[in-house]
């Protein structure tokens, strides 16, 4: 807005026409000291002032207003009709004007200064605009930079009062900062500790993959310095992201060795029970099959039912060995798989009817649903079996109240889904990411079902050698469909 001051009425009204019809908003004042209070109320780009008006004059007026803070950068332009000499020029110069015209105004002349002065005005504003937004910027990133600083600086004290080894690297996994327990395994905080040649890769493979932003979480053997002993340590590294970027990374090295030793004894122990338990339970169960055949025809005796018995309670402990046989093997790296050619259709319905024939107490109904397979695939039949076997009979142990089970098999983008689906129990929510893991069951269940938790451990461990992955879905008193994914 532009501001016209003149004492005279009609040259107020003259100024803003012409202004007007150019698309200038205008505003006037008819004295010196009611231009000084508009001034101070209302922001203006440009004051036309004349220079003659009783009172307060137009050099007192521009004095005043250089003066004071909030109006000393608006423009002047001075009208003057009487003093056109060049001291009086010079007077409005030196009193804050920026350009000095005489009357009669030429409308022209007074058009080009305005839209001069007017454009000076608003890209000064705008360059005032960003210097505050800048101003602002930079105030907001050195507090950020602070804050920043002080949670490091608190990160850094945290991890040195570990007893694990920390430590944090920048974006691009270039270490920046360690704790103590770093030194007994590296000799500075520029070379990563020294690992078994088996575990070499994993620091170079974790860099290669920086740009996932995937957290890592592996088991590795740390040399300590100066000796040739290595211990197990499960390293996890995690990034620290801002603005959907990774901004650094924190890890952590935990020594398990003692841990791993323990489960070294545990499985080793295992392994010989397991073993030494096989050989006296094949004969139990040999010869309680051999006195059942034999009371055959006696099958109505007390003694058969107990013979039937010690045979059932055999086979179950049977199971359980196999299980105790199967784990050991896999923490020996000793379960092989044989890939070949398979008729996993043929396997489906095999144990289908098994698992029919074996609850034959129950009107049990298993139903075939999805697509049938009509080709080969690569996977160990025994071990596919075993994991069928598994999934089949937890589902109808874990239903009892119900009688019917769904097997579903389903093909998309070259993998194969298997789902086993019951109406049973259900497995609480907290409890479904354990439950393929080593020993674990679910407490509702394990009171009234026996068995070691091996069986889903076993299954996951086959079904990774196949390359594919094992989960669940359930809801509790809803039941749960298990599953299992093989590439085909």
């Amino acid at each position: 807005m532009i501001l016209i001051v003149d004492d005279k009425q009609e040259n107020i009204y003259s100024l803003e026409k012409t202004l007007q019809l150019k698309g200038f908003r205008t505003d006037s004042a008819n004295s010196g000291e009611d231009a000084l209070k508009k001034c101070l109320k209302t922001d203006y780009a440009l004051i036309i002032l004349d220079v003659q008006m009783p009172g307060m004059d137009g050099y007192e007026v521009a004095e005043t207003l250089s003066g004071t803070k909030k109006t000393k950068d608006i423009p002047i332009i001075f009208l003057s009709a009487v003093n056109r000499e060049k001291k009086y020029i010079t007077k409005g110069y030196e009193s804050g004007g920026i350009d000095y015209i005489t009357k009669p105004v030429d409308p022209d002349i007074l058009l080009l200064k305005v839209k001069t002065f007017y454009r000076l005005y608003e890209q000064t504003f705008a360059l005032q605009q960003m210097k505050t937004y800048l101003e602002s910027e930079v105030q907001q990133r050195q507090k950020a930079q602070s804050e920043l600083a002080e949670k490091l600086q608190e990160l850094n004290v945290t991890l040195e009062a570990l007893p694990q080894i920390a430590f944090t690297t920048d974006g691009l996994g270039n270490v920046d900062f360690v704790n103590q327990q770093w030194y007994r395994y590296a000799p500075s905080k520029d070379n990563w500790p020294e690992l078994h040649p088996d575990d070499a890769d994993v620091f170079e493979i974790w860099k290669l993959q920086l740009e996932d932003r995937q957290p890592l979480q592996k088991e590795v053997r740390l040399k300590e310095n100066n000796t040739e002993n290595y211990r197990y340590h499960l390293v996890k590294i995690a990034p620290v992201t801002k603005d959907l970027k990774t901004i650094r990374w924190v890890g952590t090295m935990t020594d398990i060795d003692e841990r791993k030793q323990l489960e070294k004894k545990k499985d080793d122990f295992l392994s010989v029970a397991s073993h030494e338990l096989k050989t006296p339970l094949t004969s139990i169960k040999a010869f309680a099959e051999i006195a059942l055949r034999t009371m055959k025809e006696s099958s109505n005796h007390k003694a058969y039912g107990y013979l039937a018995k010690v045979h059932d309670q055999a086979q179950k402990l049977n199971l359980l060995v196999q299980d105790l046989l199967d784990i050991s093997r896999l923490e020996t790296g000793g379960l092989k798989i044989n890939i070949q050619p398979v008729d996993l259709e043929k396997i489906i319905q095999h144990v289908i009817d098994t698992t029919v024939m074996t609850n034959h107490h129950r009107k049990l109904q298993i139903l075939r649903t999805g697509t049938r397979l009509n080709k080969p695939i690569y996977a160990d039949s025994l071990r596919i079996e075993q994991v069928l076997i598994n999934y089949l009979s937890n589902a109808v142990k874990y239903a009892p109240n119900s009688d019917v089970v769904i097997v579903d098999t389903q093909i998309d983008d070259q993998v194969l889904t298997v789902k086993i689906q019951d109406e049973g129990m259900g497995i609480p929510p907290h409890k479904i990411p354990f439950v393929f893991d080593k020993f674990f069951r679910v407490q509702e269940a394990s009171v009234q079902f026996q068995g070691l938790g091996l069986g889903l451990h076993i299954c996951k461990e086959i079904i990774t050698q196949h390359g594919g992955l094992c989960g669940v879905e359930s809801q509790v008193g809803q039941g749960s469909t298990f599953y299992f994914t093989l590439p085909v």
